[in-house]
């Protein structure tokens, strides 16, 4: 009886761990493929929106009327504009309790800024870690189905004496396609989280950029705003 050699016949003649391994493996690429499809759109759209904030915020506009546009949108802010009306409503605060010592104004500004920056990037973060261990991790699983599969075929050699590769070749098939299902999934995995983080670390980078010139602003204004009471 010749044996079945199809991706198919080789899994239904697996023996029950090198099953489970391959179930393992193709379920852990089915998450990575969707948060890899997540995260994308996601970092996108963070990326898109903070183009068009930065651009609203550089063209002149009142910055009390962009705070009381913000705050009138029912939907919630995000990226910069969480940044921004954060830092915007701690400074209108705090100006109206302490409007003649600017430096406790703009203390409590910057840290209400540094407080949102950090929740923003928790978000932007979500799952990244992940794909990392969904990369790290897949390799083995599938060596581990692998060498096991490998085992077992030369178990079943050394137990016949006229042995022949016909007999181990199915064997020795199933396990190299653990290792096979391993790379699939570890391999778009490491490639989306080492993108995923260049790409979070330069969003940083920009919202970090932002909350320094909004805070040089802010300074401005405080002391302008002393120097007139």
């Amino acid at each position: 009886m010749e044996a079945d050699i199809s991706f198919i016949g080789l899994f239904l003649q697996a023996s029950l761990l090198v099953k489970f391994v391959m179930l393992t493996l193709l379920s852990l690429s089915v998450i990575s493929w969707a948060v890899i499809i997540q995260r994308r759109r996601l970092l996108t759209t963070a990326k898109q929106s903070s183009i068009k904030f930065e651009d609203r915020f550089w063209s002149g506009v009142d910055l009390n009327k962009l705070y009381k546009e913000i705050s009138a949108r029912q939907d919630g802010n995000e990226g910069l504009e969480a940044l921004f009306h954060t830092g915007f409503k701690e400074y209108a605060r705090l100006s109206k309790l302490n409007g003649k010592v600017p430096a406790a104004v703009m203390d409590g500004s910057y840290r209400a800024m540094r407080v949102s920056l950090s929740r923003e990037m928790e978000k932007l973060e979500t799952h990244l870690p992940l794909l990392a261990t969904i990369g790290s991790t897949s390799p083995y699983i599938g060596l581990f189905g692998t060498v096991w599969g490998i085992m077992n075929s030369f178990i079943a050699l050394g137990a016949v004496e006229n042995a022949t590769l016909a007999m181990v070749a199915p064997g020795i098939a199933e396990a190299l396609i653990a290792t096979a299902m391993g790379l699939f999934a570890a391999i778009p995995a490491v490639i989306a989280y080492n993108r995923f983080t260049t790409q979070v670390d330069s969003i940083e980078m920009s919202y970090a950029n932002f909350m320094e010139e909004f805070s040089s602003i802010l300074h401005r204004q405080a002391y302008s705003e002393k120097d007139e009471g």
